[in-house]
């Protein structure tokens, strides 16, 4: 696979925005300088065999783009390992140069762009909710086999208590500006693999995944997924698709999350905070 740069003389947003504030404290009043997570839109296009399709625009975090792009295609079902030939930032004529980190264009191996009924709509994912009419269960069975403990994957509430703590300590922009979601991937004995951060939790899983894809490490059935906001369907999805067997949420889980939990066999667990937690699926990979 090949990473082609975007021209060097566009303005590439950051993950941080700094801007001017008024702050209002009791009586004083004072103006200072303040940081903002960035949010800006990212266009995901598919091309293959000449052909070429705008299959997603998402609000994202810049940063990991890439990532972002493969982790996406991969959750969807659309890009597997060795099905990305080459990916990069967009260099149409056509678009503005201001626009062009914000466009990405992934090449596949295949000859010809996929028949993906699921993205046979321009459609576009926020940062807040994820993708709008993503495909509900009876989808997902066709595409999805439950998971296979090969793995024998166990971990100990000793571990899982520690891993918020060193979530927060990866978050570099969280500390700047109290504004965005992230995502940890973690080994059985609580080590931090990686971890990433977005405007949008689903982005940030998507930025592991795609991580993970893009440095051949799929399956990831070894590993534990902690995500700092709740557990949505969206996010029990791509998990799946990735192989994770253990989902770890410090705020609560959907209830379609936990339906996805049990029937496909994930180990889910919520409100992992203050050395407490809920074990909503998949009780047998936490040790008493």
């Amino acid at each position: 696979m090949t990473v082609r740069p975007a021209d060097s003389t566009a303005p590439r947003p950051g993950p941080v925005t700094r801007i001017r504030v008024r702050q209002v404290s009791g009586s004083g009043v004072r103006d200072r300088r303040d940081d903002l997570a960035t949010e800006e839109p990212l266009e995901i296009r598919l091309t293959a065999g000449g052909e070429s399709r705008t299959v997603a625009i998402t609000m994202r975090t810049p940063g990991a783009d890439f990532e972002l792009a493969a982790g996406f295609l991969h959750g969807e079902g659309v890009a597997g390992a060795g099905d990305i030939a080459a990916i990069g930032y967009c260099t149409d004529a056509d678009l503005e140069p201001e626009a062009r980190y914000n466009t990405v264009t992934v090449r596949l191996a295949a000859p010809r762009l996929p028949d993906i009924p699921q993205l046979e709509r321009h459609f576009v994912t926020s940062s807040a909710c994820g993708v709008c009419g993503t495909a509900s269960l009876d989808a997902l069975r066709g595409r999805c086999a439950p998971l296979a403990d090969t793995s024998r994957l166990t971990v100990s509430p000793e571990v899982l208590y520690g891993l918020p703590h060193r979530l927060r300590q990866a978050q570099g922009v969280f500390g700047r500006t109290g504004g965005l979601h992230a995502a940890g991937l973690f080994t059985a004995d609580g080590t931090l693999v990686t971890a990433r951060e977005d405007v949008g939790r689903h982005n940030a899983v998507d930025k592991l995944v795609g991580w993970a894809l893009l440095n051949g490490r799929l399956p990831l059935a070894e590993h534990i997924l902690l995500v700092s906001g709740r557990s949505s369907y969206e996010i029990m999805q791509k998990a799946l698709a990735a192989g994770v067997q253990l989902v770890c949420a410090v705020s609560a889980p959907s209830s379609l999350a936990v339906d996805l939990a049990r029937e496909f066999g994930l180990t889910l667990v919520g409100f992992l905070r203050d050395e407490r937690f809920n074990i909503y699926s998949g009780a047998e990979r936490i040790t008493a």
